[in-house]
């Protein structure tokens, strides 16, 4: 399977998306006149892509001060996290790619196993779990490498950050800088 990256000046891919309350948004028609971030994690079981997703809640202020959208996609169904959080629990959109559409539109490929077991993905592991981040189901490619866009408001990519391990996604503050 084929993933061609994203580069910054190209247009970001225009979609249509479920979140686990809403079906079938549109990703352009919501980001008419604002700047948006796209970060692409694993799956809500997974306790790194928790304790990510706690910290860009925590830093959301970075984001909203800028008139931002942010838009965290999972490889998780709808289903699975609707069961485990209501949408007043995140500051953020939650878009559920269980097939993993947006992930290869995008360029957001898998890696292979060494960068799964990379020693800062599994240090990172140990952090979210001893942080209280339980494992969950596993959902997707267990492979899967996060990914950090940012996006004008006439949806050009201004910031492009692909990982090279599980764990490496750039902190909110560095996303937030490109908006």
């Amino acid at each position: 399977m084929l993933y061609s990256k994203l580069k910054v000046g190209d247009m970001a891919p225009d979609f249509r998306f479920d979140t686990p309350w809403e079906t079938s948004r549109n990703f352009y028609k919501i980001n008419e006149k604002n700047p948006c971030v796209l970060i692409f994690l694993r799956y809500q079981g997974c306790p790194v892509c928790q304790m990510e997703m706690a910290r860009l809640k925590g830093k959301i202020d970075l984001f909203t001060q800028k008139k931002a959208k942010v838009f965290v996609v999972l490889q998780s169904s709808a289903q699975t996290v609707a069961s485990l959080s209501s949408s007043k629990d995140w500051p953020f959109t939650i878009i559920c790619d269980p097939d993993g559409v947006l992930f290869k539109q995008y360029g957001v490929a898998p890696g292979g196993i060494f960068k799964y077991l990379h020693p800062a993905g599994l240090v990172a592991a140990v952090k979210a779990t001893f942080s209280g981040f339980r494992h969950g189901k596993f959902e997707g490619k267990e492979t899967q490498l996060p990914a950090a866009f940012v996006v004008s408001s006439d949806h050009a990519i201004q910031y492009v950050y692909y990982g090279t391990t599980i764990s490496d996604v750039p902190d909110p503050e560095t996303i937030a800088a490109f908006l």
